[in-house]
């Protein structure tokens, strides 16, 4: 056998929990017992957590906790791992490389079977995301290091405003990932405060030698989602908004992320959600507005004469489009 051969056998041998010296794996070895003394120290540099009791009736022997461990995936977690390197690959993660490394490696210690059981898993996923660049990747990876690291970045950040990069100081408390958009959060010493910035608009993320503590217990999808929804998260007037409509429009809307933060009720047939006022008479009447006669309006009636105006708006932009083709 080959000394990988060899080191798993060692491996399985204590995994059994039972102690046993070097003499009896020796012999079922068919080795030397130098070379298990080998065998038993390259496990040790590796991490294995192997116990030597000296004595008459000592040996070598396994932590309880590595002996509970599994040393395999099985067929779930195998799919799982799968299925997730797909999902990983097509949102830009920017480890995905290693992902699929690891991948690699499950299918390389699988037999013809659980290889063509995996493939067949792999073959039967597809994610569709929004393309993304390389140059994104990388910055990811500088940003997610400098964020559990500790680093603080001069970014150059582009605010898509026809003006040239402005650079920052940036402490970067995590990145995450929203419909489609990776964003980091953190502390902006230009600003002074907490903010966000889209990934695909820094176009440098150069290291500083400065460093940082991320505050306890931060949370950057939370910051994130407070800032996406402010007078709906924050707002102490919140207005309720009771929708009537199918079955299957419904479900729909719940998963819309303005209003599947805001639901409150669900019955058959009609949804209770809770907006603030700013909401309401902003973009909300255009969320709506696609759904057409499929939903009604039952609360409030700001919202619904709201949806009437800018329905009206709409009409009376198509009318002279219609006289201006005439």
């Amino acid at each position: 056998m080959s000394k990988t051969d060899q080191m798993l056998s060692i491996l399985w041998m204590l995994r059994s929990g039972k102690q046993m010296n070097a003499q009896q794996m020796s012999d079922q070895l068919e080795v030397h017992i130098r070379t298990v003394y080998r065998y038993i120290d390259s496990l040790c540099a590796s991490g294995v957590p192997i116990i030597a009791d000296s004595g008459p009736n000592g040996g070598y022997r396994l932590l309880n906790h590595f002996i509970e461990s599994p040393l395999r995936f099985d067929m779930e977690e195998q799919k799982a791992l799968v299925h997730a390197s797909i999902f990983a690959a097509e949102s830009g993660y920017p480890y995905t490389e290693a992902l699929n490394r690891a991948v690699n490696k499950l299918k390389l210690y699988t037999n013809d079977d659980q290889l063509d059981e995996i493939n067949r898993h792999h073959d039967g996923m597809s994610v569709i995301y929004p393309p993304i660049t390389d140059k994104q990747k990388s910055h990811l990876e500088i940003l997610e290091e400098a964020a559990s690291q500790g680093i603080t970045l001069s970014i150059m950040y582009d605010k898509g405003r026809r003006t040239a990069p402005a650079a920052r100081e940036l402490d970067p408390y995590g990145i995450v990932y929203w419909k489609g958009s990776w964003y980091t959060v953190g502390y902006c010493s230009l600003r002074e405060e907490l903010r966000s910035f889209r990934v695909d608009r820094i176009t440098a993320v150069p290291e500083t030698k400065r460093r940082f503590e991320r505050p306890a217990g931060f949370s950057a999808k939370d910051f994130l989602m407070r800032n996406l929804l402010p007078d709906s998260l924050n707002s102490h007037q919140l207005i309720n908004v009771i929708i009537q409509g199918q079955e299957q429009v419904l479900n729909e809307l719940c998963q819309h992320w303005l209003f599947g933060h805001a639901l409150q009720e669900r019955e058959a047939g009609k949804a209770v959600f809770q907006l603030g006022q700013p909401s309401l008479l902003t973009y909300v009447p255009y969320f709506l507005l696609p759904y057409g006669r499929t939903l009604t309006i039952l609360e409030p009636f700001g919202l619904v004469e709201k949806l009437a105006e800018v329905s009206s708006s709409l009409a009376e932009h198509y009318e002279k489009m219609k006289l201006c083709e005439g």
